[in-house]
């Protein structure tokens, strides 16, 4: 039996990078997937190819998440899986400043917006429509920047914390509900996905580059979107049932300490 078999999730940001290879990996263990994105066409072309149902949704707003919730309480449908993916970093148009010292309070809003407001509107989605039946599975996507600080992009960095914190928040709550619903957050470094298209460039030195952006970490490479789909089947699926609250970090053993030598 697949390990996901007769499971039901809705994955946002699901239309390219790791939200896409969730939803494939969800698919491959017998998961009915809806994805969610902003990319219309994209994602209608990618749930096609899944043989799975695709809706436009701005995590931002939050009337989109109560019609959400209004059509499923129609149809009765209770997810058993949300993960909450979408995000944003703020360079999406450009090099704009994201430091302490000089990023507008607009810039740092919007960031926010998306990546804290869209996760607390999920995992709210989430604990009403789980709560009916008690048992679920919510993974919210942080980053390795929510456990450290990055000087360059404060407000993903801070955003990302805030997963991390209201995860923990969002288990504790549905435990003391006497609810078998778990919430765990993953904390991905640096994965090879198409945020990072105008940095590495398509040129001869795009391997020089990729070696550089992963100098640190002690792998010496780039993570996969297929790496961080699979932590995200074994934390939905019933072999997760006692973990919750926790935080999964996938870095390349970058937060391990200092770079490993060769002897």
């Amino acid at each position: 039996m697949a390990r996901l078999d007769g499971k039901f999730a809705l994955v946002t940001g699901a239309a390219r990078g790791i939200g896409l290879a969730i939803a494939r990996h969800f698919r491959r263990e017998g998961c009915k997937v809806l994805l969610s994105d902003l990319d219309r066409e994209t994602g209608e072309r990618e749930a096609n190819a899944l043989s799975c149902q695709f809706i436009p949704l701005d995590v931002r707003e939050e009337a989109q998440w109560l019609a959400l919730e209004a059509a499923h309480n129609e149809t009765g449908t209770i997810p058993d899986i949300v993960v909450n993916n979408a995000g944003i970093t703020g360079f999406e148009n450009g090099i704009v400043a994201h430091d302490p010292e000089h990023a507008s309070l607009e810039d740092w809003r919007a960031v926010h917006r998306t990546n804290l407001d869209g996760t607390f509107l999920g995992c709210r989605y989430a604990l009403r429509r789980m709560g009916l039946r008690g048992t679920g599975s919510i993974i919210n996507i942080s980053s390795r920047s929510g456990l450290v600080g990055i000087p360059g992009a404060a407000a993903y960095a801070s955003s990302k914390a805030a997963i991390r914190n209201h995860t923990k928040s969002v288990a504790l709550y549905a435990a003391q509900k006497n609810w078998a619903i778990r919430c765990n957050s993953i904390h991905p470094a640096a994965i090879l996905t198409p945020m990072w298209a105008a940095m590495l460039g398509d040129g001869p030195e795009r391997e020089i580059r990729m070696a550089a952006l992963v100098a640190d970490t002690p792998l010496k490479r780039f993570g996969t979107v297929d790496e961080v789909a699979s932590l995200c089947v074994m934390l939905a699926s019933d072999e997760a049932c006692y973990v919750t609250g926790s935080e999964f970090n996938i870095d390349g053993g970058l937060l391990a300490g200092s770079a490993a030598q060769p002897g």
